[in-house]
């Protein structure tokens, strides 16, 4: 087999040149043949990249794989199932297509009284499937006039998969949130609930006022709750049915589940607790930590890296009995044993700046999956308590649980469940296993026309990183913006030092703080030019990038670089130090004469209403006044806002000003990002590198996902090295790499890849999902008993709880 011709080459990254334009920058190193991989190298001096001279025959071989590849995957389309069922469901885009003319000439008050002709068509007898398409077109065009989007054909399939108790699987930036209001509001008709489950409390609330306009405009009610599954616990703990907060006797109807695989796969196990009287064995804990000290890993005791547990040896018995002064660990009276293997656990797998952060004396989980901190959640069976002790933290004791349940036993209540993801197929059989539920992939508005480059295998991790830091510089220098995904707050911390030594300006998500302060505005400059962006993880930010930099984000920055240093005398409360240096490489937003003129206003009234008011704003107090109204101009017109500064001209009116001054630089900023955009399409797009293959496919695809958005151009690449934890966890034998690399190279540090590597490291990865699979499946069988029980207890307590007594002695005779 030839030299792939896939190998890392910026010319596969940057648009075509013209004929006439010289490749002068690139270097080429003499011929190298290498079967079954290749490899890629550096100039020592130039940094610039290398690789094999590639022959005719080469190439013309290399054509002839892709088109054959091409032709694979046409047929592969033709004879899939999911092919014939996107096909059937393009019969309803028609019908709704056909129905939209006359919907867009009724008036709103027309519009908003079709959801009450809806229902009392539900009650003569039709069915959902009978009003399905025209309630779909009902609602886009509801979303049309609120939200000023109008559902692509492709997001009526999404909401038709939805309706149907399917999973939805949709691209990232395809629109899944637009999506769920379609199958949300046809079967709210029924008058039973909806529940729209998202993967955190910032996106619920996000929903709940982004999409609940489109709801409430039609006449819906639109309720946020931010802690799902405990009202159902607390309800059967309920002394009186006044205490009741749930649709009893039928709480659950219908769930649509954003990022379902996430939710019910990754988060699936996690139990909600309700927990009652606290245990008394807090004081054990630090006692424990410093026998676990003494202890030493391969001596005293031994480690199962693939299921994080740990075994004392015959000699760390002895040693932890003597050093805690008690003849037996298990002693069931002054019982030690679970101490300190709970301490030897939180010493050997939960790592500071990896499973989580210390701050403000709290010992706080880091989500591996989002790289958010979960403040409200902690590890259970005194995990928590032993990481505590490790750190030298107070110790929050144990307490004992009333009540729980797991997410994967919670949604099993819904007689009708549905999801959206970017990345659920390689999970269907799970979905189908555990949930009897399909996968549907649901096909992009426009051709994808990402380029996923090959991954690249390094026999060190110091190589590895070094590759990813001049990878990240050559697209720097291209203007390109770079996503660069990391496992950990570690590991991002560490790629960010190797940029800083080359003064590549940056910016850094991860779960710190400072970083995470400033999420949405980091995330907002990631697709502009020059932008570099590391973060831990991409999975539920809830925010799509957008090459040339999303408008909205950037215009409310204008606003608090202009307003706040006039509401407020207040600094931020996190530390800033050179967080912002990327910014001084992005190109300045201008904004036009007028809107300068607004901001002019805006600043005195606010310099004025800060006098007036005898005080100062705080930071936060601030910051919301600007958020508010910029609510208030997305949800009132241009004409509405004049007319609240025209008529409270003499109160001073803040924020109906503030809000116009926002439109107006919005303006402006949506013709500065569009011809941004333009130049960073011409350049390319986005370029992604991932810094380590995940233990599921499903998480690396989604970080892939964030490149060719909407049928931009984009680029991927993974880099993995032998040291990388997965290989370590799970003993993987991967001798067979390092004599591939001694053959070729002394040095240790270039990369090989090519077909083989990729199926080889596939391989492994698909054997790791499958071992994880058999955890999950055992454990759900496990459960399945349990969830009988809880079930019919459960229901016979409400039963008794809501009764009369006469059928309360029913059944308690029975």
């Amino acid at each position: 087999m030839a030299a792939s011709p896939a190998l890392f080459n910026p010319s596969f990254l940057l648009p075509p040149k013209p004929p006439s334009e010289a490749p002068s920058s690139f270097l080429y190193s003499s011929p190298i043949s290498i079967t079954p991989f290749s490899t890629a190298s550096f100039g020592s001096s130039t940094h610039l990249f290398h690789r094999p001279r590639v022959s005719s025959g080469t190439i013309a071989r290399a054509s002839l794989k892709e088109k054959l590849g091409e032709l694979r995957d046409r047929v592969a389309d033709v004879t899939s199932l999911n092919q014939w069922v996107v096909k059937d469901y393009y019969r309803l885009v028609e019908s709704v297509n056909g129905f939209e003319p006359r919907i867009q000439k009724l008036s709103d008050e027309q519009l908003t009284a079709k959801t009450e002709e809806f229902r009392t068509r539900l009650k003569r007898g039709e069915t959902l499937a009978d009003i399905q398409a025209e309630a779909f077109a009902v609602v886009r065009e509801a979303a049309r006039r609120k939200l000023g989007m109008r559902h692509f054909d492709v997001q009526i399939i999404g909401g038709a998969v939805l309706h149907d108790g399917s999973i939805a699987e949709m691209k990232t930036g395809e629109g899944k949130t637009l999506v769920s209001t379609l199958a949300a509001y046809l079967n709210a008709l029924t008058g039973e609930g909806i529940h729209v489950v998202t993967v955190n409390d910032y996106l619920a609330q996000r929903d709940a006022e982004w999409m609940g306009r489109v709801h409430r405009f039609l006449g819906l009610s639109v309720g946020l709750i931010q802690e799902l599954g405990f009202d159902y616990l607390r309800d059967n703990l309920a002394g009186s049915d006044e205490q009741l907060v749930m649709r009893w006797p039928k709480p659950f109807h219908f769930a649509i589940v954003d990022e379902v695989d996430s939710v019910l796969i990754d988060e699936g196990r996690n139990p909600l607790l309700i927990s009652g009287e606290a245990n008394k064995d807090a004081a054990r804990y630090p006692v424990a930590a410093k026998v676990a000290e003494l202890l030493l890993r391969g001596i005293h005791y031994n480690v199962e890296l693939k299921d994080n547990s740990v075994e004392l040896t015959e000699e760390g018995i002895v040693l932890a009995e003597m050093a805690l002064e008690t003849n037996d660990l298990w002693d069931e009276n002054d019982p030690w044993a679970r101490f300190v293997l709970n301490a030897l656990k939180a010493k050997e797998f939960y790592r500071r700046d990896v499973q989580y952060i210390v701050r403000n004396g709290k010992a706080l989980i880091i989500n591996e999956l989002t790289g958010r901190v979960e403040e409200k959640r902690r590890w259970s069976e005194g995990i928590h308590q032993a990481v505590e002790a490790k750190e030298d933290l107070q110790i929050q004791a144990d307490t004992i649980v009333v009540a729980q349940i797991t997410y994967q036993s919670l949604f099993k209540l819904y007689p009708k469940l549905s999801g959206m993801t970017g990345t659920a197929k390689t999970e269907e059989k799970e979905f189908l296993k555990m949930f009897q539920v399909p996968v549907i992939v649901v096909p992009t508005n426009l051709p994808n026309i990402r380029k996923d480059l090959p991954i690249q295998a390094f026999a060190t991790a110091r190589g590895k990183w070094d590759h990813a830091r001049r990878e990240v510089e050559y697209m720097f220098e291209q203007g390109r913006p770079v996503l660069v995904g990391t496992t950990s707050v570690e590991n991002s911390e560490y790629l960010s030092d190797l940029l800083k030594e080359w003064k590549i300006p940056h910016n850094v998500l991860n779960a710190r703080p400072k970083y995470a302060a400033r999420e949405a505005e980091i995330v907002a400059q990631a697709g502009r030019k020059h932008a570099i962006t590391i973060s831990t993880n991409m999975a539920g930010r809830g925010t799509d990038i957008i090459l040339g930099g999303n408008p909205k984000m950037l215009a409310k920055e204008v606003l608090e670089d202009s307003l706040l240093s006039y509401l407020t005398q207040e600094r931020p409360a996190t530390e800033i130090d050179d967080i912002r240096s990327s910014d001084k490489v992005l190109s300045k937003i201008r904004v036009g004469a007028t809107s300068l003129a607004l901001l002019a206003k805006t600043s005195l009234m606010a310099k004025y209403v800060g006098k007036s008011e005898g005080k100062s704003l705080t930071y936060e107090d601030a910051k919301s006044v600007i958020s508010k109204s910029v609510e208030m101009s997305q949800s009132l017109g241009v004409e509405e806002l004049q007319k609240l500064v025209d008529e409270e001209s003499e109160m001073y009116p803040l924020e109906p000003t503030i809000a116009l001054a926002y439109l107006s630089v919005l303006k402006d900023c949506e013709a500065h990002c569009f011809n941004e955009g333009c130049e960073v399409k011409r350049l390319g797009g986005l370029h992604v590198i991932g810094t380590s293959l995940h233990e599921s496919r499903r998480i690396d695809n989604q970080l892939r996902g964030r490149a060719g958005r909407q049928g931009d151009p984009g680029s991927t690449r993974f880099m993995v090295s032998l040291q990388d934890e997965m290989f370590q966890k799970f003993n993987f034998d991967t001798e067979w790499a390092v004599n591939l690399i001694s053959k070729i190279t002394d040095d240790e540090d270039i990369p090989i890849e090519g077909d083989f590597i990729v199926r080889q490291l596939l391989g492994l990865q698909i054997n790791v999902e499958k071992y994880y699979f058999s955890i999950r499946k055992s454990l759900v069988e496990f459960d399945e008993v349990l969830e009988v029980q809880r079930k019919h207890v459960y229901d016979l307590r409400q039963v008794i709880l809501t009764g009369d007594s006469e059928s309360c002695s029913q059944h308690i005779f029975q």
